[in-house]
């Protein structure tokens, strides 16, 4: 019998996989939080052998964050992200800190068992890519990785010059990328990228941006 600690801030998503979790005679329920913040404190308890982690959590709280800690301290604990949210930068930095899982949130069912079970294991399942998503007149596949980066900073709502700064880059060569953007896709100004993309969940400003 495995112990589960869920870590989920929308309570139909919790109830569900609490439930889920419920009915299966191989996992136990020790615990459905919806703040990451606590998930180590969980783990540091004893007896955790998984944890399912959603990302944006209440209080703000980055499940990425609490995953990287919990994987830095208790290397046993198995940590599943769990996540509806496609932002281009959450899957790369999943495997940088080393989760042994990635699963964007669909139906629970036999799917997802499978990959719990698969997980336990030893197995460590991600999937290819990100979602495709349109932002106006193009796919989230027509971007480069650095105008991923720039669209990310757009909604901080910064200046040019101080997001050309944070990014090392000139003022120019920043006004290129989004003028790339706005080319790629029909949008008139920055603005409109901004709101366009959060909206559809490409990019996430943590920094910028309330927890959903």
């Amino acid at each position: 019998m495995y112990n589960v600690l869920i870590v989920e801030d929308d309570a139909i998503t919790r109830q569900l996989l609490e439930m889920f979790i419920n009915q299966s005679d191989k996992y136990e329920l020790v615990a459905a939080i919806d703040d990451a913040d606590l998930a180590p404190v969980y783990c540091a308890k004893g007896g955790i052998d998984l944890v399912l982690m959603d990302i944006r959590t209440a209080m703000r709280a980055n499940g990425l964050d609490a995953a990287e800690k919990i994987k830095k301290k208790y290397k046993n604990v198995k940590i599943i992200i769990c996540t509806s949210m496609p932002e281009y930068s959450y899957l790369t930095r999943a495997k940088e800190i080393g989760v042994d899982s990635f699963w964007y949130k669909e139906v629970v069912g036999d799917a997802f068992f499978d990959l719990i079970d698969r997980t336990m294991e030893g197995e460590s399942i991600f999937p290819d890519k990100t979602p495709e998503l349109q932002l106006g007149q193009a796919t989230s596949t027509e971007f480069t990785s650095k105008e991923l980066e720039v669209l990310k900073e757009l909604m901080s709502g910064d200046s040019n010059q101080e997001i050309a700064d944070r990014l090392c880059i000139s003022i120019s060569t920043l006004k290129t990328h989004i003028q790339h953007l706005q080319d790629k896709t029909g949008f008139r100004n920055r603005t409109e990228l901004a709101v366009r993309a959060r909206e559809i969940g490409l990019v996430i400003n943590d920094d910028a941006a309330a927890t959903d």
